[in-house]
């Protein structure tokens, strides 16, 4: 049988020390697309950042993992539970490709591979997810996976020299469509 975590063009995966260098271009390209603008770390930060997350354990049920091209055995972006609830059933997560990785199936298939685990194996009901207004791609990979729209907060975040709106939105875990259905074995 093959990994839960593995799917046809992804495998998630814990971050290794060695990843730094990776993570170090995300960083950039997330810049790029004008979602966050924050201080420039250092090479000697961005290894330390690896490495904490290398030897991090989940902590109730928040973790991030390595979202690694099956085609490559590149580090294609990371993906991760940020905020849980276990006693309400809730739990928020994330997730950031590469400008190189992006467009290829990636993104779609490392969610429905998180969001299958939470759903299926951890139980929880409902996840959310916080999208720039703007960030049309991720907009859409939401609601391939089920999620839809609950609310909008206006002007809540500032970069770039402006405010911007964030799109509040929710899946609840029998509304969730993976492109694979759970219980089908990836070879």
């Amino acid at each position: 049988m093959a990994s839960f975590w593995t799917g046809e063009r992804v495998r998630l995966r814990g971050i290794e020390p060695d990843d730094w260098t990776a993570l170090m271009r995300l960083a950039v390209d997330e810049e790029r697309l004008g979602d966050l603008v924050q201080p420039p770390r250092s090479a000697e930060g961005h290894r330390a950042r690896a490495k904490e997350l290398a030897v991090a354990g989940p902590d109730s049920d928040c973790f991030t993992l390595a979202v690694e091209a099956l085609d490559t055995g590149q580090l294609a972006g990371v993906v991760g539970s940020h905020h849980a609830d276990a006693r309400a059933g809730w739990f928020e997560y994330g997730i950031s490709l590469g400008a190189e990785h992006r467009r290829k199936g990636y993104a779609t298939e490392a969610a429905a591979l998180l969001l299958r685990y939470m759903f299926a194996e951890r139980r929880f009901h409902r996840c959310q997810a916080r999208v720039f207004a703007h960030n049309e791609a991720s907009l859409s990979l939401q609601r391939r996976l089920g999620f839809i729209e609950e609310g909008r907060l206006r002007d809540h975040v500032f970069f770039a020299g402006r405010h911007h709106d964030v799109v509040m939105m929710g899946v609840l875990a029998e509304e969730f469509t993976p492109p694979h259905p759970a219980g089908r074995t990836v070879l």
